[in-house]
């Protein structure tokens, strides 16, 4: 894995706020009691056989959409002691888990964590990408052979029949005789469908637009349940859009973050300032930015996400029998005030605290109803970068990338070297697509175009590196960003050639950000157990997100996904 000397010394600083564990005896895990102290030594992996749980009725996964690692960290002191700060203490903390590959987007993370590997092998190489043989670009959960449950729209026609993997979810089904029941659930459909895989018994997204509904597709059934109808008819999306969107505390606990108001920062069209409050209730703002989109762009979203959640699990009996049931559950908020605020700003972290709000209350609903008998995790699917605008103010690298011009040069050189053609079909994703019937009609060699690309790409202002696809297909890296690309590379969907462009650029505007490279800002994400199985310690030892689904597989007793690359991190206990 790629990390900076200042990131690792990050997390060793983390130990100032995460519970750390001392041992009476260090074969003993139910014996440990925490301690918190910045000089306490980092607990290293405590040989989770010695502890022996219930089989948990529940396990959730939570993913947060573009949770750095140090959202962890940097507003501890703001969180309450009944969410995330309550994970922190009493779960296990695995605190140096990245991603392995790249490019670090919404579908192909979601992706990862619940099949236990990478694009190389799932397929969901970007949430859209190049179809050559279609000649356009397709969407990750795009499937126009199914129509939507609950709505008319475009929206409703996803499915993950693009994923080609299973999940965890598709192999509990396989392990109990398809008994367990596994549902998705998330703002974006990606987010809901992909982690619960081919065989869930649901995936629910959410339509904003004039519907403002919770729909899902023909994939799963026909018609929605009656609790999801009641539950889209008790106008809720109307009412969450009269709350707005005001600061939880006073303003003056947000001294972690820039000014309010600052000069990188989107507002929502139709708005002059990026200020608070955000008052939704103006129908000028709520046409400007299609009317229900709001709730899904803010943490109105999280909140209804969290309710559904519950509803969900109420009405589908989950945890209620012998067979082991899971819940994906995605939080979407936080990635688009990111996008649209950045990472530094008071909507970040005001979201973040309300994110801490809406574990406590999930948190809260499962002690009483399903006490001891679950377990949670909690990750991400990628991270954010800092917005360059802003730390080029001081002085630090950071730039951003527009790659039209790298482009057209490409396609002069290739012109002077190989004769004129429209040699490049496409560009996107940081991804060079050829056309392969050309270069055959020229009776040309398709690693020398690639080659050719290569070397010209390496001559623009922005670009670390670039590889072949024949290379990727042909030589095997072992560490570094090379590495991070071949795991990221398909060959049947990825393009000719990558480009990896420099730590802290992006291909952006210059307000809000973005995420998508290699680096620690987008691939650091927390990982944490909490529940049956896992126990109060902070693990130190480096950790792909492509192991939690192997983890979780292990501790239930069933086989890993099976294009699973990652490896059982050993840290929750053993079932009775």
């Amino acid at each position: 894995m790629y990390f900076c000397a200042m990131m690792k010394a990050k997390l060793f600083a983390v130990a100032a706020i995460l519970v750390i564990i001392s041992c009476k005896s260090k074969n003993d895990v139910t014996s440990m009691t925490p301690s918190v102290g910045l000089n306490a030594a980092p607990a290293a992996i405590v040989p989770a056989t010695t502890k022996t749980v219930k089989k948990p009725k529940l396990v959730i996964g939570i993913t947060v959409d573009q949770m750095r690692f140090d959202f962890l960290t940097k507003y501890t002191n703001d969180y309450t002691e009944s969410g995330l700060k309550r994970i922190m203490k009493e779960g296990t903390v695995v605190q140096n888990t990245n991603y392995d590959y790249m490019p670090t987007f919404t579908g192909p993370g979601h992706a990862c964590v619940f099949t236990g590997t990478g694009p190389a092998l799932n397929g969901i190489i970007a949430n859209d990408w190049f179809d050559r043989e279609k000649r356009r670009m397709v969407y990750c959960a795009q499937d126009s052979s199914v129509i939507g449950v609950g709505t008319v729209s475009e929206e409703g026609m996803r499915s993950p029949s693009k994923l080609l993997t299973t999940t965890i979810c598709d192999q509990l089904k396989l392990h109990t005789n398809f008994r367990s029941k596994t549902i998705g659930i998330a703002m974006k459909d990606r987010g809901g469908i992909l982690p619960a895989g081919r065989s869930a018994d649901a995936a629910y997204w959410y339509v904003g637009g004039n519907e403002g509904q919770w729909v899902s597709s023909s994939w799963y059934f026909d018609k929605l349940p009656q609790w999801v109808n009641t539950f889209n008819t008790t106008g809720r999306s109307e009412q969450l859009m009269k709350e707005g969107w005001s600061l939880l505390r006073d303003i003056t606990a947000y001294d972690e973050s820039l000014p309010d108001n600052n000069a990188y920062e989107t507002p929502f069209s139709g708005s002059i300032r990026p200020v608070f409050p955000y008052d939704f209730s103006n129908d000028s703002i709520r046409l400007k930015n299609r009317n229900f989109d709001l709730i899904k762009a803010t943490p109105l979203g999280m909140k209804m996400t969290t309710e559904f959640a519950i509803e969900t699990i109420k009405s589908e009996q989950l945890g209620k029998d012998e067979f082991t049931d899971i819940l994906c559950l995605s939080y979407s908020g936080t990635d688009y005030v990111g996008h649209r605020f950045g990472v530094q700003s008071k909507e970040t972290q005001d979201c973040y605290l309300r994110l801490d709000l809406e574990i406590a209350n999930l948190l809260n609903w499962l002690d009483t109803n399903i006490p001891g008998e679950y377990l949670i995790f909690l990750t991400a699917d990628h991270g954010g970068a800092e917005v360059p605008s802003h730390v080029q103010t001081y002085q630090m690298s950071a730039g951003y990338w527009n790659p039209g011009n790298m482009v057209e040069d490409v396609k002069l050189k290739l012109n002077s070297k190989f004769g004129i053609g429209e040699y490049v079909m496409n560009y996107s994703n940081d991804q060079f697509f050829l056309d392969h019937k050309l270069i055959e009609s020229r009776k040309l060699n398709i690693e020398d175009v690639q080659d050719a690309i290569v070397n010209e790409v390496l001559k623009t202002d922005g670009v670390y590196t670039a590889l072949a696809a024949h290379d990727l297909m042909s030589k095997e890296y072992t560490i570094g960003i090379r590495k991070m690309m071949m795991n990221g590379f398909h060959p049947k969907r990825s393009g000719d050639v990558l480009v990896c462009i420099m730590p802290g650029w992006i291909e952006y505007g210059r307000t809000g950000t973005t995420h998508g490279s290699p680096f620690p800002y987008d691939t650091h994400v927390p990982l944490i157990f909490f529940g049956a199985g896992a126990s109060p310690q902070v693990v130190t030892i480096e950790a792909s997100v492509s192991d939690i689904a192997p983890t979780i597989c292990a501790f239930l007793g069933i086989m890993e996904p099976n294009g699973c690359t990652g490896k059982d991190l050993g840290v929750l206990g053993t079932i009775k």
